[in-house]
Parts: C-alpha cells; structure tokens; sequence
C-alpha cells in the first residue's frame, strides 16, 4: 500500500465515522478521536505483553502476531484521524520530522 492511498483510505473513514456518530462538533470528534487512541493504544499494550507472556493464560491463549499486527494498524489508523481532524499535514510533518531524527543521529 502507498502512504497515498492511505491517507484517502484515512479521508474516507473520516466521513463515514462523521456520518456514522454524527459529530458535527470539530472539537468534540478530536476529542473523540484522542480518547479512542488511548484505548487502541491500551489494547497494543495488552498483545504486547502478551506476545511476551506477561499476561494470565487466558490471554496469552488468544495472542497471536498477526493480531499485534492489528493492533499496531489500529494505533496508527486512529493517530493518521486524529491528524486529519486537526487539519495536520502529515507528509509534512513526518518529512521535518524524519529530518531531525537523522540530524540527532548524524555522528552515530
């Protein structure tokens, strides 16, 4: 997948929550969107520790990479809303962003 098709995916999942949960309210969907991020990042962290058997049984029994796949996705579809919803310019902001990784790690 491009990062192009992405961010339409992203576009497109943005309108059909808007119609789906009837936020007309811009601060309330960021709101939402923000809450809804903690709780995927929540349940990453679950399969996370699951993956490395720090979880009762029972959790550890439904653990599997391919649902830490979905997880981490989750995370990301949802930061890729919630960056859509403040209007971000993600392509931008990553590009200044990789830009002064690479700098802090010029000399390593």
């Amino acid at each position: 997948m491009e990062f192009s098709e992405l961010l339409s995916f992203i576009k497109i999942q943005s309108e059909r929550l808007k119609r789906r949960y009837g936020y007309d309210d811009e601060e309330k969907r960021v709101l939402a969107r923000t809450v809804k991020l903690s709780e995927e990042v929540g349940e990453l962290c679950d399969a996370v520790l699951s993956l490395q058997k720090l979880q009762r049984q029972e959790k550890l029994d439904e653990e599997t990479s391919e649902h830490i796949a979905e997880e981490v996705a989750d995370v990301l579809i949802t930061t890729l809303l919630i960056a859509e919803s403040l209007r971000v310019n993600i392509e931008n902001a990553l590009f200044k962003k990789i830009e002064k990784i690479n700098k802090r790690f010029e000399n390593v």
